[in-house]
């Protein structure tokens, strides 16, 4: 399920030019449609958990992924910027159910084995963006129409749910706790992570537009930025227990947020697209491991129990990835986009600055 997540999101960043391209948008429209996908993602979540509670994981992933592989062929030929917006809120709907409750099932899987399990899940949903955003990419690159390109990733995506349906979870968490507002470390926390998915959402939402507009890469191979992202970051993740065992978690922290930082300055001074891959891709190395780092850290605080602080940050950070972009977007009618992505580097280096006193408060 976190494959499906990761390979349905990712399957969208391809498509971004093609969308702008076809319903004439400016930097700013863009941006305040990628807004639609944020504000499905945003509702559905408190509500997800409190509906897999009820009615189990089981038939919330199951629904949530069917709509995703519905809104895709969609997304890929819709012109009219009013049903591209309807059709990007059931996108983000869709997504926002099944990250939150992919993560409920991983918690009580994770918690019932007795191991450590987080970083493995997350590195499926990596995989499936490299899976989602380099086979699109590459299917256009073999000239296949958007439409058609959709279809058969959607074809991917379907046949991984009917291997992974008959094992989900007929039960979920508890419910009525989804709706708690953070506070004190919790708030802090959620933040940062805030600030992370948002370098996540801006290489998914915006690496394209940016290689195509500001490097004279072609559309159908504009995706390959973020699929450098995804590989990267991929490996982390799946090597992120032994790595945080290492260094210990401040360090992975600060260590990874200035490599992020780095990279998306390295992607938007440096004239060469080869470059921009080169700095997305440590984009995706420095993020890989904090935003585990930080959900341990939920583990330890006493402000709020565990299965509050829990989901309510994890609909702050979400936040970043599908809501955050369209502040890229603001950011780059008002300048451009460069400046937008020099912006959020300084705001990682923030983040490292931040994150030594606060993983050392009690």
């Amino acid at each position: 399920m976190f494959l499906i997540a990761g390979g349905g999101i990712a399957a969208w960043a391809p498509l971004v030019p093609y969308v702008q391209q076809r319903a004439a948008l400016d930097a700013r429209d863009l941006g305040l449609l990628l807004l639609c996908i944020g504000a499905g993602s945003i509702v559905t979540m408190p509500l997800a958990g409190i509906v897999a509670a009820r009615f189990g994981c089981r038939m919330v992933l199951i629904v949530a992924s069917l709509l995703i592989c519905l809104m895709l062929p969609i997304l890929a030929v819709v012109a009219d910027a009013r049903l591209l917006a309807a059709a990007l809120l059931c996108f983000g709907a869709a997504l926002g159910a099944l990250d939150c409750v992919a993560n409920i099932q991983a918690v009580i899987v994770e918690r019932a084995s007795r191991r450590a399990m987080m970083s493995g899940f997350h590195g499926m949903f990596s995989l499936g963006g490299i899976a989602g955003a380099g086979g699109m990419s590459g299917l256009l690159s073999l000239g296949l129409a958007p439409l058609t390109a959709g279809i058969c990733v959607v074809a991917v995506l379907l046949a991984a749910l009917l291997i992974a349906a008959p094992y989900l979870l007929p039960y979920g968490g508890s419910g009525g706790t989804m709706f708690a507002l953070p506070r004190g470390i919790v708030l802090a926390i959620g933040i940062l992570c805030f600030i992370l998915f948002l370098a996540e959402g801006a290489v998914l939402d915006w690496s394209a537009v940016f290689l195509t507009t500001l490097r004279g890469v072609t559309p159908e191979q504009a995706g390959f930025g973020y699929t450098a992202f995804a590989a990267t970051m991929t490996v982390g993740r799946l090597s992120g227990d032994r790595i945080v065992q290492a260094l210990g978690g401040i360090r992975i922290v600060v260590l990874g947020s200035l490599c992020a930082a780095a990279g998306l300055a390295l992607a938007t001074i440096a004239p060469w697209w080869e470059a921009a891959l080169a700095g997305y891709a440590l984009v995706g190395a420095g993020c890989a491991n904090v935003v585990p780092v930080f959900y341990s850290a939920l583990g330890r605080q006493t402000v709020m129990p565990e299965s509050v602080a829990v989901p309510a940050v994890t609909t702050l950070g979400y936040a970043g990835i599908l809501a955050g972009p369209v502040l890229i977007g603001f950011a780059a009618h008002a300048t451009n986009l460069a400046v937008s992505f020099i912006i959020l580097a300084v705001l990682l280096v923030g983040v490292a600055v931040t994150a030594r006193p606060l993983l050392k408060a009690p």
